[in-house]
């Protein structure tokens, strides 16, 4: 029997290695997504808009990040990112280090911040200019 065919909550044996497969819940299941509080961020040339953000350990969240400049900019965090339960990481990129925003468009992270401390924000692309933040989780 193949991986596909597998059975949850079934110990499997492929090619040679013993796996167990469980099943797990999808991340932040249990959020009551429905009533996060929005916080908006406004990314230009050359600066974010606010560039501190603060936010409650435990509470969920909805970061609406908006592009209105006529460069790409990337909300690069990948320490507060690690903090965090997510009901979705599409918004990611590949690495779960930054978001990336084009020009004129607008992203939404669905999250909850669960370790508290300061997290460097950054433009991967922008730094150099300024263009730099900090988040906060009390």
């Amino acid at each position: 029997m193949g991986m596909a065919g597998a059975v949850m909550g079934k110990t499997v044996v492929a090619g040679g290695l013993l796996f167990a497969l469980v099943a797990t819940p999808a991340l932040g299941a249990d959020v009551d997504w429905s009533h996060a509080k929005q916080v908006n961020e406004i990314t230009t040339e050359y600066k974010f808009v606010p560039a501190h953000l603060s936010f409650k350990a435990g509470t969920a969240y909805r970061l609406h990040i908006v592009n209105r400049g006529k460069e790409t900019h990337e909300f690069h965090a990948p320490e507060f990112f690690a903090a965090m339960t997510l009901r979705d990481a599409s918004s990611l990129n590949a690495d779960r280090t930054e978001i990336v925003i084009q020009p004129g468009h607008d992203k939404d992270l669905y999250f909850v911040a669960s370790k508290p401390g300061k997290y460097p924000l950054i433009c991967s692309d922008h730094d150099w200019a300024g263009m730099t933040g900090e988040i906060i989780v009390k």
